[in-house]
């Protein structure tokens, strides 16, 4: 796992803000050597997994447009 998946910052304030990422809250299930039972994942934790990817997915294409910019072809000099 990345760590800017934990943290997010937001661009307009520039403070750290939750936006559809890991919460520790809930958080709270530890595992122990003697847990053999496989776990099930339920609806809401699945739904969870889905809004991360899909904010993961964001991120990746808005890091992707700015790299494009970053080194797209200088424009052509006006004359």
């Amino acid at each position: 796992m990345i760590l800017r998946e934990l943290f997010y910052i937001d661009a307009d304030t520039r403070h750290v803000a939750n936006d559809l990422r890991y919460d520790a809250g809930r958080d709270s299930g530890q595992m122990h050597r003697s847990d053999t039972r496989k776990t099930r994942l339920t609806l809401r934790q699945l739904n969870e997994l889905r809004k991360s990817s899909e904010a993961h997915i964001l991120e990746q294409e808005n890091e992707l447009g700015f790299i494009h910019s970053m080194y797209a072809a200088p424009a052509a000099p006006a004359q």
